[in-house]
């Protein structure tokens, strides 16, 4: 079954630099100064899910790492900021790789946490207010989605039945 999970991506100015990096437009990642920092196998699964050689990616911190383990390319992530679903995006290749991770954002180094990333195969930038979540059966009114977090199967159903429409465009 498709997994379905909601990451902050755009509610702090770091985060949306990160995303105008590596969301808004998307990377080289055969290019210099990306490739030598991937694994031949994550660089091989990246060019056969992205075939031109670039990608939009995002992450998560270290903390996720079980989490994360569990991605899987057709994984579906609601992208939120500013009391919005700003992006959905169908993961491409999910990896570990902490430096790739560093060369893509070029965070402050005490502060960069990221070990995980992952490519998003297709995406779609939307607008949607919380509040349309929020309706849907399972969630709650109020909720701000803070933090990444997987939903559950019954969550992930309903979701995914909302924004079809959305992403069979």
């Amino acid at each position: 079954m498709v997994q379905v999970f909601i990451q902050p991506s755009y509610g702090t100015p770091e985060a949306r630099r990160h995303w105008s990096q590596t969301l808004a437009t998307p990377v080289s990642f055969g290019s210099t100064g990306f490739a030598e920092l991937l694994d031949p196998v994550d660089l091989a699964r990246l060019n056969a899910v992205h075939p031109s050689g670039r990608a939009r990616f995002w992450g998560a911190t270290a903390r996720h790492d079980k989490r994360m383990d569990s991605l899987a390319t057709g994984d579906v992530v609601l992208l939120t900021g500013q009391k919005h679903v700003l992006a959905i995006g169908e993961v491409g290749h999910g990896f570990r790789n902490p430096a790739f991770a560093r060369s893509l954002w070029r965070p402050d180094p005490a502060k960069c946490l990221w070990s995980n990333v992952y490519s998003l195969r297709r995406h779609w930038f939307v607008r949607m207010p919380y509040e349309e979540i929020w309706a849907l059966p399972g969630f709650t009114v109020g909720d701000n989605f803070m933090g990444l977090r997987f939903l559950s199967p019954d969550k992930a159903t309903v979701v995914l039945a909302h924004t079809a429409s959305i992403r069979d465009r």
